[in-house]
């Protein structure tokens, strides 16, 4: 298992910006992110993720 990190504050505040336009896209119709919000919210994840697995991130 790897060792995890905290992130940079660079990296929480990105991923806490893709998960708030994935949230307001669920409840606002905005033309694309409407459509993707379940993967934003992947994604958005995934960057946290990263960011806790990768060192110096």
């Amino acid at each position: 298992m790897p060792k995890l990190n905290a992130p940079s504050q660079v990296i929480f505040l990105i991923s806490l910006i893709l998960a708030i336009v994935a949230v307001i896209g669920v409840f606002v119709v905005i033309p694309f992110v409407t459509l993707y919000a379940f993967w934003i919210a992947i994604v958005a994840y995934v960057v946290l993720a990263l960011g806790c697995v990768l060192k110096g991130m």
